[in-house]
């Protein structure tokens, strides 16, 4: 599938929003991915997960991993394409860990996965949790990345479609400077 066909499922299920936005990072945006509106429809998230999947098939990842709370869905479609198993990553006190009895054999070869990559902190807390954990990160994956591919992760990545959506700091956001009231629509909590 092409990036306009998988933006077009999203846009069919009024997943691209425009607005003012603050992003899990604390930047903020004109424009906003909500995942969420398009993995509630299990078939949607089957079709775009195995297409990430075949995209990842070669790594030979023996589980995938993702950060709570967006890319749970992913993870688990993914790996289901992959004939594997999937764990999530959670914040406990702030720090990203495996809990729920989740564990990696030493040298495990996993796949991070994500639903939208902006600056990529959520994948490399995901990735580090899993290396401190005994496991071997072997790639990265997300449905949409919207750094435009800024986001370096330093191991193979694969995106269904990528996207270059500005993002500013909140002291010279110019939606800010206009009055245009924010609103937050991720999951994690900046501190």
């Amino acid at each position: 599938m092409t990036d306009n066909e998988i933006l077009e499922i999203f846009r069919q299920h009024s997943a691209l929003l425009e607005g003012h936005f603050i992003l899990s990072s604390g930047l903020h945006s004109d424009r906003y991915i909500q995942c969420a509106l398009v993995l509630q429809h299990p078939r949607v998230a089957e079709k775009l997960c195995s297409e990430l999947a075949a995209k990842l098939r070669h790594l030979g990842a023996a589980t995938v991993a993702a950060p709570a709370l967006g890319g749970v869905l992913v993870a688990h479609e993914v790996a289901r394409a992959l004939g594997v198993r999937a764990l999530f990553t959670e914040r406990q006190e702030g720090v990203m860990s495996l809990r729920r009895g989740f564990c990696l054999e030493p040298g495990e070869s996993t796949i991070v996965v994500e639903d939208v990559i902006t600056t990529g902190l959520s994948t490399r807390e995901t990735i580090q949790c899993v290396q401190e954990a005994g496991g071997k990160v072997v790639g990265v994956g997300s449905l949409i990345d919207r750094s435009g591919g800024a986001a370096d992760l330093g191991l193979p990545k694969a995106t269904l479609a990528t996207l270059s959506v500005q993002n500013y700091k909140p002291e010279v956001c110019p939606l800010c400077k206009s009055g245009i009231p924010a609103v937050k629509p991720g999951s994690r909590q900046k501190k």
